[in-house]
């Protein structure tokens, strides 16, 4: 059909704009069903976690009714916040936007703001699960919500400062001055973030998929206390007697469950296989993906599997040979 795209004819135009309207609104209203899910399952979701928390419902501006325990900020104190989201305030970047420190004039709480990118559909959708998502869940390995704003076409998502940054920073590139985690930390840090995920899939209700746990994804609280954020791609889990739910393939190329990446079928797996990555990142120091090595080592996984095997084989064929204890530093 390329060959010939510019002989479309108009009925056919009429059908593709028909078509995208169709598009649009089977989007929005997975959109709002989800949304429906989450509202649904809120009294369940709040009676596992904090009941404790002070702040105050308020509705979304941007989308189904849904009550959100989350204070609303104006893009105005978020500015000031940030001192006009200075470059010297940015704590980093990603796929939806960029995270800045900032200092709350109200209240002298130093905050980390996230500014969602304008552009395209999937920041707000992003939006509206993360606020829903960290509205309704609560555990001491999930980062805090603070608030929002929604002002005219700006998406800000307010939390709480992690002093400690994230898992990456301390294990991938380090400063020569910089020393590397302690193996007591790094199973620490693993042990909060698999009771973070122990928490979305076993006690939240409906089930909650993670679906982007990384290694940036963890940040660290003092006494590197982990806690799991960016929660936009979230998914809610299968429910009675579905297995999986099928959605478009989101993540990080690396962390990605390879079934899920082939078939779109999402489950609770899919997040322990990422878990699983970022555990052999903390043992063996490497990056999941990492473009500088040779050929054969750039995908962690690939490159553990591999090394494993080849091990296997070879004390095999020492044992078989009668040489199983000589000293496997030569190999």
């Amino acid at each position: 059909m390329g060959c010939f795209s510019c002989f479309d004819s108009r009925e056919e135009e009429e059908m593709n704009l028909e078509k995208g309207r169709d598009d649009k609104m089977e989007r929005q209203q997975t959109e709002n069903s989800n949304v429906s899910r989450l509202s649904s399952g809120a009294d369940r979701l709040k009676s596992r976690g904090n009941t404790g928390s002070k702040r105050e419902s308020s509705g979304s501006k941007d989308g189904p009714d849904v009550n959100i325990a989350a204070q609303t900020f104006t893009f105005r104190e978020l500015a000031t916040a940030t001192r006009n989201f200075r470059q010297e305030c940015l704590l980093g970047e990603g796929g939806f936007g960029r995270v800045y420190k900032g200092r709350l004039e109200s209240t002298g709480q130093v905050v980390a703001v996230k500014q969602l990118d304008r552009d395209g559909l999937q920041g707000n959708r992003e939006f509206l699960v993360e606020v829903l998502m960290l509205s309704l869940l609560h555990h001491p390995n999930l980062v805090n919500l603070i608030g929002y704003c929604a002002d005219g076409d700006q998406r800000l998502l307010v939390y709480e400062y992690m002093p400690l940054g994230s898992l990456e920073d301390h294990l991938h590139d380090l400063p020569p001055d910089k020393e590397p985690l302690d193996w007591n930390t790094r199973m620490k840090i693993a042990a909060g973030a698999a009771k973070g995920l122990e928490y979305l899939h076993d006690k939240a209700n409906p089930p909650v998929i993670y679906r982007d746990f990384k290694s940036s994804n963890i940040l660290l609280d003092e006494g590197f206390h982990p806690k799991l954020s960016d929660f936009g791609l979230a998914k809610l889990g299968p429910v009675g007697d579905k297995s999986h739910v099928s959605t478009r393939v989101m993540g990080t190329y690396g962390y990605c469950a390879p079934e899920y990446a082939m078939t779109g079928q999402l489950t609770v797996k899919s997040d322990v296989y990422s878990f699983g990555v970022v555990f052999l990142e903390l043992i063996t120091g490497r990056k999941a993906i990492d473009s500088t090595r040779a050929h054969g080592e750039q995908n962690l996984v690939t490159w553990v599997i591999h090394s494993i095997l080849c091990q296997a084989i070879m004390e095999i064929g020492q044992y078989t040979h009668g040489t199983h204890k000589s000293n496997m530093s030569t190999v």
